[in-house]
């Protein structure tokens, strides 16, 4: 995988990606006893890399990690009252559907990622509130924030997994001024969304991958932790 500068990864927020690079799109664990470890990877081609946004491209077919159950049952079939108390552990798979095109910028506490059907016909985009992402030398790190938002080609949006945001308060994985942010930081999505800014009014849903990209491999190391995340 190209992009990745050797298994210690290092501090690469000044640095810029090319187009066609391929590197890691990952989420650490909030889960007593997995708190900061990895949980979610996913290897991404670049599409845009500047000051102002980072796009990636996660195509169909890309193996992935994801959390699990111990026993190995998907996590959301777990009752919601002991979904984030529950043993977890991690397992690869393949990300089945249609493509996934993730937008960030920056200073963001969420990311906008975009949903096509296959035949790209477009579906929704979607709000991923979530820390400001952390870049390295192989990729970006952040972690989830619980709540969400689903927006339409209508321009309408809707609330998503308030019911595991709570959840996760109940379970102490947020506490009460963490909560107040994150709450602040989807209000501050819904202004964007109202005024239609960017991401939505940048035409996104009309882009398309070069054909000669590849599906990036996840590699056997894909949980090495960055030398900045070591201290």
């Amino acid at each position: 995988m190209t992009g990745t500068g050797g298994r210690g990864g290092g501090d690469a927020q000044g640095t810029r990606w090319r187009p066609g690079e391929q590197v890691l799109w990952r989420y650490r664990d909030h889960a007593p006893g997995l708190k900061g470890a990895v949980h979610i990877c996913r290897p991404v081609t670049v599409v845009q890399d500047t000051a102002d946004l980072l796009a990636v491209w996660m195509a169909p077919g890309t193996e992935c990690v994801k959390p699990v159950l111990a026993d190995g049952t998907p996590v959301h079939e777990e009752p919601l009252a002991t979904r984030y108390t529950a043993p977890r552990t991690t397992v690869r798979a393949r990300w089945f559907g249609a493509g996934v095109l993730k937008l960030a910028r920056p200073a963001d506490p969420w990311s906008v990622w975009l949903f096509w059907d296959h035949g790209w016909r477009f579906k929704s985009w979607y709000v991923n509130l979530e820390e400001p992402r952390t870049k390295w030398s192989g990729g970006v790190d952040s972690v989830d924030h619980f709540l969400d938002i689903s927006v339409y080609p209508d321009r309408t949006w809707k609330w998503r997994d308030e019911d595991e945001f709570a959840q996760a308060q109940r379970s102490g994985l947020m506490d009460a001024e963490q909560a107040r942010q994150v709450q602040a930081a989807g209000r501050e999505a819904v202004g964007v969304i109202k005024a239609w800014g960017p991401p939505f009014s940048d035409g996104w849903q009309d882009w398309r991958p070069d054909p000669a990209w590849g599906v990036p491999a996840l590699p056997e190391d894909w949980d090495r932790t960055p030398a900045h995340m070591t201290s």
